[in-house]
């Protein structure tokens, strides 16, 4: 099968963590556009089947703008780029709100209002992956916590808003994952020396994978229903999201 005629996924994060499973795991059936700014992951990347890896600053909308302009089609629209930074509301200033918010909500929210026609056209799939912050705000994790709640609000009323130009909208809400992004929350919090694997437990972490498999769950829905949220976790999850 020519690349051309496979469905087209794009990926945000696609560099890293949970981003990169699903970039590699989706790539056995669609055209991936992954999206990130490592340039080393880039570069790897572009060396699979079926991914083309592509250098962005996500919140540059020009670029987000140019990007999908330049796509012929677009069938699934993956949102897995995030930040999370632990910080108490005492210490957060309104820059680290900025921060935050911009990543985990106006990126993706301005990527997926430029990506609407071409959903539409393909009666696509809109995926946000949120977080077990996302539903339950822990001490520490105020301003992400913020951040994740008005992403399962927008993915709410966006789902809503396009049912009836058939795209779906789903949600992958994924507990503690063992990914770059939560070793270094853990680094900085303490809870980690150095950065090997044998320092987590297996069973209260989850594989970047086994989020990856929720989202392939969703995007292989069959065309007459879709799944809206899917909750990922651990076997021991010490939160109880």
């Amino acid at each position: 099968m020519s690349t051309s005629s496979l469905p087209v996924a794009v990926v945000t994060g696609g560099t890293s963590g949970i981003g990169l499973a699903v970039a590699q795991d989706l790539a056995k059936d669609h055209q991936v556009y992954a999206l990130g700014r490592n340039k080393e992951s880039l570069a790897q990347l572009s060396l699979r089947q079926n991914i083309e890896a592509v250098e962005i600053d996500l919140l540059d909308f020009a670029a987000q703008r140019a990007f999908i302009s330049s796509l012929a089609k677009i069938n699934v629209l993956i949102h897995a780029a995030a930040i999370s930074e632990q910080t108490t509301l005492e210490n957060a200033t309104p820059d680290v709100w900025q921060k935050q918010f911009s990543i985990n909500l106006f990126a993706p929210a301005e990527l997926t209002r430029l990506a609407l026609p071409a959903l539409r056209e393909q009666h696509g799939q809109i995926v946000f992956i949120n977080s077990g912050s996302g539903t339950l705000a822990l001490p520490g994790h105020t301003v992400y916590s913020a951040s994740k709640f008005a992403l399962n609000a927008l993915a709410h009323a966006l789902r809503g808003e396009e049912s009836k130009n058939g795209v779906r909208v789903a949600t992958v809400s994924p507990g503690p994952t063992d990914t770059p992004m939560n070793r270094k929350s853990r680094e900085k919090a303490g809870n980690l020396l150095q950065n090997s694997a044998d320092e987590i437990d297996p069973l209260e972490y989850s594989k970047p994978e086994s989020v990856a498999n929720a989202v392939r769950l969703v995007v292989s829905a069959s065309e007459e229903t879709q799944i809206t949220e899917v909750n990922v976790r651990p076997r021991h999850d010490k939160a109880k999201r």
